[in-house]
């Protein structure tokens, strides 16, 4: 193996209402078209429901409003990204994100990717820092938060 090779990391870019996520590319298990999740009630804002996604039901989150913001209306450029979830909080072991578009596949390394103190986030929510790439500044998601606040949701109902 290329040495050079062992320190890039696929990943994907995810473009929300207002910012982007940057997430390692394994962790996607399948970007689909927009389907309106069935809704449960009593749930909070940033559960959407769930969605039929290979033969099982799986909940569908808006990380904009898990993050206290408003959730962007879906439109046509609207997908839902299939997430493997990494513990074994989430039944079923997949959950879904509404995304704003479709995500762009990049190649991160140390010389591409840097830290950006310019915000800081709280240490109960789903974001664990931003890191600043060329000309932009994603989000690095915390998904053992969000699995399980989505783990709650899914006992709760």
């Amino acid at each position: 193996m290329n040495p050079e090779l062992a320190h890039e990391l696929y990943s994907l870019l995810i473009p929300l209402g207002q910012e982007r996520l940057i997430v390692p590319r394994a962790c996607v298990a399948e970007v689909i078209t927009w389907q309106a999740p069935e809704k449960m009630d009593g749930t909070p804002p940033w559960y959407l429901g769930t969605i039929q996604w290979n033969g099982r039901q799986v909940p569908v989150i808006s990380f904009e409003a898990a993050c206290g913001q408003s959730y962007p209306p879906p439109g046509t450029r609207t997908r839902i990204v299939v997430f493997v979830a990494l513990g074994s909080h989430i039944t079923g072991g997949y959950f879904g994100l509404v995304t704003q578009g479709f995500p762009q596949l990049v190649r991160v390394n140390g010389d591409v990717v840097k830290p950006d103190h310019s915000r800081s986030f709280s240490d109960h929510g789903p974001i664990l820092c931003q890191v600043r790439m060329l000309n932009e500044s994603p989000l690095i998601p915390d998904f053992e938060h969000l699995e399980r606040m989505i783990s709650e949701e899914t006992r709760a109902a």
